[in-house]
């Protein structure tokens, strides 16, 4: 299922919701699930299902990074803090948040823009991108999949080995 010629997508820094750079290399080593975000999106409750994931796999080496983007419909107005303060009240979000970026087009941010070469860019909000332990892609989920979906566990428990 993995492509071993594939570039890895893991590569470079992005800002987290904070404002700290963190390097995306340092999840490398470990099973990660990219997912575009949206406070304001009919899909905003899945933040429940990605946390509950995140927390039942971590100490297997699993994490999920969060990327907020307005790009369909505007359904991501907020700042940073809006986003951080929504996502921490509403549903405990403890894995890693990124700042609003853009996830599509030429706007993309780089990593979008190389998971979009290797796969789709994202066709809505929540469109969710297993990454396994080289930083290579190896499937993407379509937005309305639920995180909690036996296809998206049974990859991310194949990729954890």
């Amino acid at each position: 299922m993995e492509n071993q010629d594939s570039p890895v997508v893991l590569a470079g820094s992005m800002e987290l919701l904070d404002g700290t750079e963190k390097d995306l290399g340092e999840y490398l080593g470990g099973v990660t699930l990219v997912v575009n975000t949206a406070s304001k999106c009919g899909l905003t409750p899945q933040f429940e299902g990605l946390q509950k994931i995140y927390s039942e796999n971590h100490d297997r080496g699993f994490t999920v990074l969060g990327f907020p983007a307005n790009d369909f419909m505007e359904q991501e107005p907020g700042t940073g803090e809006e986003i951080a303060e929504f996502c921490q009240k509403n549903y405990g979000v403890e894995f890693p948040m990124f700042a609003k970026t853009s996830v599509v087009g030429d706007e993309a941010n780089p990593l979008f823009a190389e998971l979009a070469d290797q796969s789709e860019q994202p066709e809505w909000n929540f469109a969710k991108y297993l990454i396994d332990r080289e930083g290579r892609f190896i499937r993407k989920f379509p937005a309305p999949t639920d995180p909690a979906d036996d296809e998206v566990i049974a990859a991310i428990d194949s990729a954890l080995g």
